[in-house]
């Protein structure tokens, strides 16, 4: 997995300014009051939430939940914004503290009444009439407040990045939670300890669209006052969101935003959506449908691939995917014996089939390393036992070490920073061979990409193309490439023109005459991508197996919003040792590559499994040989049996809405865990490390017709008595519903709802069941 890093941030100065007095109203049902709420400040009421900005400088002083009487907001008047220009410009910085002149006042009617907030007078003589104006307003329904920006009278200055809101020194609280979308999801209980008590403090900063998956964060008390923190944004607008400290033990929160430069600002920029800042009481799933709400409403949810039915069914029926590399007898002849034992479809998901060296020579993918021959036939033997092969092709990763570089010119097409360079990435830990992201937002790298899956699915034949990175964006500032430096949506209309270009080029008929449709897949999970990949790969099941430990815990956020609007796979979880591409240098290569971890590993290979599926999510093992179905049958009777009660209950665990699973209150234990994956483990031999986990976890769905269902999954060597009580008025059963227990033995009658709440259930040494609240 590859990772975007931050810059750090200054603070920010106060300012001497005078207000226009705002008339106090009376309260309309529904609609926000403006009054003065604490001193030095003015406020809009409604729903739940009162914001106050500061009379003299126009600052966010107070964010209350009015429920709880508790102010989210840090209270430092002079820190609303910050504007960053383009390098080489004057001032590099402005702040509200440059300004000579600020007013206020009040906008609007009724539920369209908002606070107007204005800066002038910074004395810049590159800008002489910049104005910066601010707009609040809140929530009709929600207690969120609405926040926008707007800048005029530019001048002769370029933004290059513009932080609002910038909400400073949050209030502590007990038991401090930050959860993030990043990717599928994750949370801390360490939050202002990750980012504070360093001379400098640390900067924590996430990409969207990108490694933030949905645009939306939460900072919250477990059960008291949460902030809630999102963006509206529809056309998936370059920015960040981030999550810094200082040495003081403070912590705070911003967005930086992205203007669209050289593409008719005219001395202008407002931001084309609003932030939404509110509060909540919950936790991170009470954010997440919140999110929700708005987010499947929304084009990408709609126009998804797997709402619109046109996920191929190979794809919808995989039982199990087998993440092999090498040549194919490595990868298709372990797949199909799977398979056979399986008594369920096995996909291929193929790294290492290329004929470049596996992130240097990039994107030298043909012809593959075994020759086109061999494995062509090889393929087409798989596919008349039934199996489907993706194949690994990066999506925006060019080595600069190849011969292709230099031939083609791509250098000209590659991602430029604001200094007007290509900035060298390096993931290979053996080679250090650098590569250059590619700008998606040019016509060259996407006929190029094209072109070469074009080849590959009609000559080779693939299923498939696993577009590695592929929910992941960069801002690019070459103007040659005609897209406005820096921020904007080329990146996705990028993506967009790519995927339609492969469909075009590839969906046709095959030799034999029969229809094919070509099933693109990418890294990591993002709303934005939806209406174009047919399956997201999703590896932080394993977290533990590629990441050292920081603190963090993995939270199926992204499935909480949008399982019932993509599918996801994908795992780290291994029973042996990594392999070693065999184009690597020679020198590296450890002695046995593919060697059996030992046992003690073995119930960290079954909570990866678990987790996946009770958070919906199609099983994968990784480095799968047939031999494991003796040596770890344990290990590989559990994945298939998650496989079959899965194949059972997919009108939950693949179309099914995330619903709040019960708290089991299962036992813990202490398991011993392996960090390892194509580079950790090779050199220095794996890092082990122990950690504390239940034995069983569990997830909960609403199916489209209404019906409800637990999974449950243990992963303990004896037999687990759980007892839970189920919220009946949170999950609305089906009036008079049966309840069935679904496992690898079918499914069975068990009773009916009224008879079970609270519920007792027993699983045995490493069983998974599915229980459903189904209509007769």
């Amino acid at each position: 997995m590859k990772r975007l890093t931050a810059l750090p941030s200054g603070k920010l100065a106060g300012i001497a300014s005078f207000l226009v007095p705002l008339a106090i109203l009376a309260a309309v049902a529904a609609a926000p009051t403006a009054r003065a709420a604490r001193p030095g400040a003015f406020s809009l009421s409604g729903n739940g939430l009162r914001v106050g900005v500061d009379r003299q400088r126009g600052g966010l002083v107070e964010l209350r939940d009015l429920r709880a009487n508790r102010n989210l907001a840090g209270g430092d008047p002079s820190a609303l914004w910050q504007l960053e220009f383009l390098p080489g410009q004057n001032p590099g910085i402005l702040t509200p503290a440059q300004a000579k002149a600020f007013k206020c006042r009040e906008v609007g009617q009724g539920r369209e009444r908002c606070l107007q907030l204005a800066w002038e007078q910074f004395g810049l003589s590159a800008a002489p009439g910049l104005r910066v104006e601010v707009k609040v307003s809140l929530d009709h329904e929600l207690p969120m407040s609405r926040w926008t920006i707007s800048l005029g009278g530019l001048g002769e200055l370029t933004p290059h990045k513009v932080r609002f809101p910038r909400l400073l020194n949050l209030p502590p609280q007990e038991s401090e939670m930050l959860a993030v979308p990043v990717w599928l999801g994750q949370q801390t209980a360490n939050a202002r300890k990750l980012v504070s008590g360093t001379k400098a403090g640390r900067r924590l900063e996430w990409a969207y669209p990108g490694l933030l998956s949905l645009q939306c964060l939460a900072f919250y008390q477990p059960g008291g006052s949460g902030l809630y923190v999102a963006c509206d944004d529809t056309a998936a607008f370059r920015k960040d969101f981030a999550f810094f400290g200082d040495s003081q033990g403070n912590a705070s929160c911003e967005l930086v935003h992205l203007p669209e430069n050289g593409n008719g600002l005219s001395g202008n920029w407002t931001l084309p959506y609003q932030v939404l800042v509110g509060s909540f009481a919950g936790d991170w799933i009470t954010a997440a449908e919140r999110y929700r709400g708005w987010a499947t409403n929304q084009a990408w949810a709609k126009q998804s691939r797997l709402n619109r039915g046109v996920v191929p069914d190979w794809v919808t029926k995989t039982g199990a995917w087998v993440w092999n590399r090498g040549r194919s007898p490595g990868v298709l002849s372990p797949a199909l014996a799977l398979e056979r034992e399986l008594h369920l479809p096995v996909s291929v998901f193929w790294h290492w089939w290329h004929g470049c060296a596996y992130d240097t020579g990039f994107p030298e993918y043909l012809p593959p390393r075994e020759g086109a021959e061999p494995f062509r036939a090889a393929l087409a033997a798989a596919h008349e036992e039934g199996a489907h092969a993706l194949v690994y092709m990066n999506q925006r990763l060019w080595g600069i070490t190849t011969r292709s570089w230099s031939e083609e010119g791509a250098e000209r097409f590659a991602v430029k920073g604001a200094d007007g360079k290509v900035a060298p990435e390096v993931y290979n830990t053996f080679t250090k061979a650098p590569c250059a992201t590619m700008c998606m937002g040019t016509e060259f790298w996407r006929s190029h990409y094209a072109n070469l899956v074009e080849r590959a699915v009609r000559d080779l034949g693939v299923d498939g193309i696993y577009m590695d990175q592929a929910c992941s964006s960069l801002a690019c500032y070459d103007a040659q490439h005609g897209h406005p430096r820096g921020g904007g949506t080329y990146w996705m209309n990028g993506f967009r023109l790519l995927a339609e270009d492969i469909r075009r080029r590839c969906e046709a008929r095959d030799p034999q005459g029969k229809e094919r449709s070509i099933v693109l897949a990418g890294e990591g999970c993002g709303e934005a991508w939806l209406p174009y990949l047919d399956l997201m790969l999703s590896l932080q099941v394993s977290k533990e197996r590629y990441a050292a430990q920081d603190g963090w815990e993995t939270i199926p956020f992204f499935q909480a919003v949008y399982h019932a609007y993509g599918v996801t796979y994908g795992n780290y979880s291994s029973l042996t040792m990594p392999p070693y591409d065999d184009l690597w240098p020679a020198e590296f290569a450890p002695k046995e590559p593919l060697k059996l971890l030992d046992r003690k590993f073995s119930q960290q290979f079954l909570l990866e499994q678990a987790r996946a599926f009770v958070w919906g999510q199609q099983p994968t093992i990784a480095n799968f040989l047939p031999g494991q179905l003796a040596q770890r049958s344990e290990e590989t009777e559990f994945l298939m049996r998650l496989s079959t009660i899965r194949s059972r209950a997919a009108k939950y665990l693949l179309h099914g809405t995330f619903l709040r699973p019960p708290e089991l209150h299962a036992p813990q234990a202490t398991l011993d865990m392996s960090r390892l994956s194509i580079y950790a483990g090779q050199k220095g031999g794996l890092t082990e490390f122990r950690a504390t986990t239940p034995l069983a976890i569990a997830g909960a769905w609403r199916a489209p017709d209404g019906d409800v269902a637990l999974t449950l999954a243990s992963i303990a060597g004896q037999p687990l008595d759980l007892s839970f009580t189920l919220d009946a008025g949170y999950y609305r059963f089906p009036k008079g519903a049966r309840v069935y227990r679904i496992d690898e033995t079918g499914r069975r009658q068990i009773g009916r709802i009224g008879q079970l709440l609270p519920m007792k259930l027993n699983l045995m040494p490493r069983e998974a069941c599915v229980i459903e609240f189904a209509r007769e």
